[in-house]
Formats: structure tokens, sequence, C-alpha cells
């Protein structure tokens, strides 16, 4: 017999499991973690993804040393947020979370982290694990006093150096299992998504010689290439970088052999060589990583001086050449980055932007050149980030300045990077006068004489300006420098172009707010737009708006 209260109880617990099944048909989790920052494609780019919405990392990385004390950084985290910045790439060395083997203390990332918290900032950690600047520097005394069991990088006469060698499965193995320990506790501490990527290692390679002459090193050269290497050869031919695929044809376009049969003789093959056990060797550290906590991962490079061989700069690491050899040899490791302090700032981005690579600028120069570049790879090369080095010596302006537009653009910047109206120039240096591109109906040139402040040194500084095509006829333009702009028609149609109107505008901290109408003088009679060095420092952007006529 069923009573009555039975069934009120009965009617109870339905309504119940109705309200739950309602709630999660709704979508109604509130308690679920949010998704793990990634990337995804979105329109023409392939965009950061953090907390559901596309994010643009306005960066700074800080010097080596400056995390190893939470003390030292506690006056520096608020002058990195006034500086606009949104995101902090800061240093985690090996030794600091594991000084003993198998003990680990995670105080100084907590620290990091609860730093970065308050001051309303994210972090990219950059792991020092077994290789900084190619040096095996940061690995702990464990590791370093114990050269039998964690071997070296030896050069050609037999001499151990300081660098782990990639041949160890006991080197890879003991990094691996300190990385999956740090992005363990990340996983299981890091709810509100503080961390969004990783750098693992930094800037490897191996000098002053091409490549590892230890006896283990010495068996692989002289054995095969590795077939998974020579697989990915076959099946991405036509999409090899050009120079890569030169390198191999040249050779003979050989599916087998040593690598000398496959890539011929000389220092680059060794640079290859170096490439993959690299390659191979990061990748299952971050692999173990991701098998904790799927962050995103990424490699820096140190890029190559004019005229340098390899061994003169670091052999080994993700340059453009060995990309392909990167992608096939660590496919956990999600973006290949360059770390580009070369005057030919548009020449390094182009060398990086692929398909299957988003561009994203880890280490960059500061200063004046930082505060300009930043514009033109946001613009023009839709980076997912910028980042320059020592943020923590550099004052406030004028990447500071710089970044407090793009803050306040950033929204804007990324729905334009997704339907391509977006676009940047940079002028490098004094011999490049003048820069174009066309966006939309109209083509910009971009130029910077000395009569726009009377100051040859100053009219000689890097410049760049930002577009943003926000109507068929209206543009929103800023940048960093001194720069004038004229427009020309860049489609059929009435061949002359007018300016019809230029404002100033300036953002009051909740919103663009309109200043000047800049007519006669200011806009050369409606021929020019005029930006100068001051207009970034004031926070100034300016909404152009074009007609054309006979």
């Amino acid at each position: 017999m069923i009573t009555n209260t039975k069934v009120r109880w009965a009617g109870i617990v339905f309504a119940l499991l109705a309200l739950v099944g309602i709630g999660q048909s709704l979508g109604q989790t509130p308690a679920a973690r949010p998704a793990v920052p990634h990337l995804e494609k979105r329109g023409l780019s392939t965009q950061l993804i953090v907390d559901g919405k596309p994010f643009l990392i306005l960066g700074g990385e800080l010097r080596n040393s400056s995390t190893s004390s939470l003390a030292y950084m506690k006056p520096i985290w608020p002058r990195l947020a006034a500086m606009h910045l949104n995101t902090v790439l800061a240093p985690v060395a090996w030794e600091s979370i594991e000084p003993e083997e198998g003990k680990f203390d995670f105080s100084l990332v907590d620290g990091l982290v609860q730093g970065a918290r308050q001051s309303n900032l994210r972090l990219v950690l950059l792991w020092f694990g077994s290789w900084k600047n190619s040096v095996s520097s940061y690995t702990p005394a464990w590791v370093k006093d114990n050269t039998e069991r964690f071997p070296r990088v030896q050069t050609s006469d037999g001499r151990d150096t300081e660098r782990l060698s990639t041949f160890s499965l006991t080197n890879r193995d003991a990094d691996s299992h300190a990385f999956a320990a740090l992005l363990r506790h990340l996983r299981e501490t890091d709810d509100a998504h503080t961390v969004i990527m990783v750098q693992v290692e930094n800037e490897v390679g191996v000098s002053p010689e091409s490549r590892d002459h230890s006896a283990a090193a010495n068996a692989a050269f002289a054995g095969p290439a590795p077939p998974e290497l020579t697989s990915y050869m076959q099946q991405h031919r036509a999409t090899l970088v050009p120079e890569f695929r030169a390198l191999w044809e040249n050779a003979g376009g050989k599916t087998s052999g040593t690598w000398e049969e496959v890539f011929g003789k000389g220092v680059l093959t060794d640079d290859l060589f170096m490439s993959w056990y690299y390659a191979s060797y990061i990748g299952h550290v971050a692999a173990a990583g991701k098998a904790e906590y799927p962050l995103l991962t990424y490699v820096n490079a140190n890029l190559i001086r004019p005229n340098y061989l390899p061994g003169q700069y670091p052999s080994g690491g993700p340059l453009p050449l060995a990309m392909d050899v990167w992608r096939a040899g660590g496919p956990a490791i999600d973006i290949l980055s360059p770390d580009i302090y070369l005057d030919n700032f548009e020449e390094w981005c182009q060398e990086y932007i692929r398909p299957d690579n988003p561009l994203f600028i880890p280490e960059a120069r500061g200063g004046v050149e930082g505060a300009a570049n930043a514009f033109y790879a946001f613009g023009q090369v839709s980076t997912i980030g910028f980042s320059p080095f020592a943020i923590d010596s550099e004052g406030p302006a004028p990447v500071g300045d710089s970044y407090a537009i793009l803050s306040h653009l950033s929204p804007l910047i990324l729905g334009k990077q997704s339907t391509g109206d977006i676009s940047a120039v940079v002028l490098e240096g004094e011999p490049q006068r003048a820069s174009r591109t066309s966006l939309g109906d109209y083509t910009m040139m971009v130029t910077r004489p000395a009569s726009l402040t009377g100051d040859p040194a100053a009219a000689a500084a890097r410049a760049s300006l930002l577009f943003l095509r926000t109507g068929p006829n209206e543009y929103i333009v800023a940048g960093s420098g001194n720069a004038l702009v004229t427009f020309s028609a860049s489609t059929p149609g009435l061949p002359i172009v007018g300016i019809e109107s230029i404002d100033e505008e300036f953002f009051d901290g909740s919103q663009w707010v309109m200043g000047r109408r800049l007519n006669g003088d200011e806009n050369s009679q409606g021929q020019v737009l005029k930006l100068n060095a001051v207009d970034s420092a004031e926070g100034r952007i300016y909404r152009v708006r074009l007609y054309r006529y006979r």
C-alpha cells in the first residue's frame, strides 16, 4: 500500500530530478569549470580563446631572475598593470620546484599566480627545465652534480659542455616528470585560468659546434633518418618550407638513408639532426604535461643573425628551415615562436606565419621599437600576442602608451582580424621612407618626412600605423611614431580621394569620446592625416572618413 506521505516524497524527488534535467538542458552548470584556454579558428584568423572569449596577449616578459623572489615581485605587479599589460611572461625554474629529487615545492608558483590575480593579470609560465638559452643552468643541483646519470652534449674532441644531451632518456624523463608535476599542480589549484599558456624550455640549441658529438649522438647521426620524419616529408611535400624542401630534393629526394644521405653533407644537416632530437625531447616533455592538464604549449627560437651558420647560432632550435622537422618531431607543441630582437621585424614575422602555426611573439625589443612593432604585429600579421623582454625594467612609456590604446581597441581588433578588415604598416629604419597597404576601396601611403617634427633623428625612428575598416569609407587609425598618411583609390570608380573628416577620439575610462575635428591646416586642406609621436602618449586615435570625386 502506498501512503500519501510516500506519494508526496516521490513527487518532490521527481520534481527535483526534473529541475536538474531542465538545468542541464539549458546549460546551467554553474559549478562547471570554464574551458581550458585554447586556439580556435575564427573567420580568417586563429585566435586564443580564454574563458570562452577571444583574447589578445598584451604581454611583457620578466627578467630571468625576477620570479626567484616573491618579495622582489611584490611592487612590480601594480607597475605592470599600470602599463596596461594584461599578461606577464614569468620564468619558473626546474630547480625552484624540485630542489630534491621527487620532492616538489610549488610555493613560488603559487605566489606568482596570487600576485598576478591580485593585479588582474594573466600568466604565461616559462619552463626553464633542461635548457635556458641552450644552457642547462636552471636544472637542480642533483642533476648538475651527476653527469654520469645525466649526460651532457659533447664537443668533437670529447669534452662535456653545460648542456644536457637530448640523446639521454634519463634526462628527458626527469624533465618530463617535473613538468608534469607542475601542470598537475596548476590543474588542481588554478581554477581561474590565471595561467593561459606555457613555454617549454627556452631558446634551445647547440654551440659552439653545429651538433652534439657524444657517442650516442654520433651513432644516431650515422644511423637512418627517422622514418617518422621522412614519412612526414612525403605526406607534406607540397607545403614544406621551400628551403627545407630544396635541401632535401637537392640531395636526391630520398625517403630513407642516413642523415647525410637524405639531406646532404654540411652544417645545415647537423642543424636538422639536432632539431629532430630537440623537438622529440621537448615534444615528449610537453605531452607529459598535457596528459595532466592540456594547456597550450610553445617553444621559442633564438633567431639567426645575418651570415651566421649552425654553431655560431644555437643549432637545432625551431628556426624557419627546421619548422617541418619540429612539427614532425614534437606534435604536442602547439606553437613555434620567434624571439625578435633583430631590426627586420616584419620579415621575421612573415617567416613564422603558417596555417598550422599561429604567430605568437614571446620576446621582442621594448622601448620605441617595441611600441611601434606591437601595432604592426596585431594589425598586419594577426599575432595572438606580443611581449617585450625585461618588462620589469621598462618605464611606463612608450610600450605602456601603445598598450593603453591597444587594450581599448582589442575587441575591435579581434573582430577585424577574423573578417580581414584590418591592416598595418611598419617603417623600420631611415632607409625605409615609406610603406603602403590597401584595405577596402583605398590604399594608404605612409611616410615620415623630417619636416613633421623638424628633427631628422625622430623622423628616422621606427613608426607603425594600424588601420581598422569600420565602414565602406571609414577607418580608425592608431599607431606609434611620426607619420603622414595619404589616401588613394584601389578599386574602380571615381578616381580622386578626399578626406571628408578626421575626428580625434580619446578613451575616458569607459567609452571613446570625440576630441577635435581636424580640417584645414591640420589635414593639409583635406589631403593628409598627420600622426605625431605624442599621439600614442595621449591615448589618441583618429576616425577618418573618405570620399571620392573626379
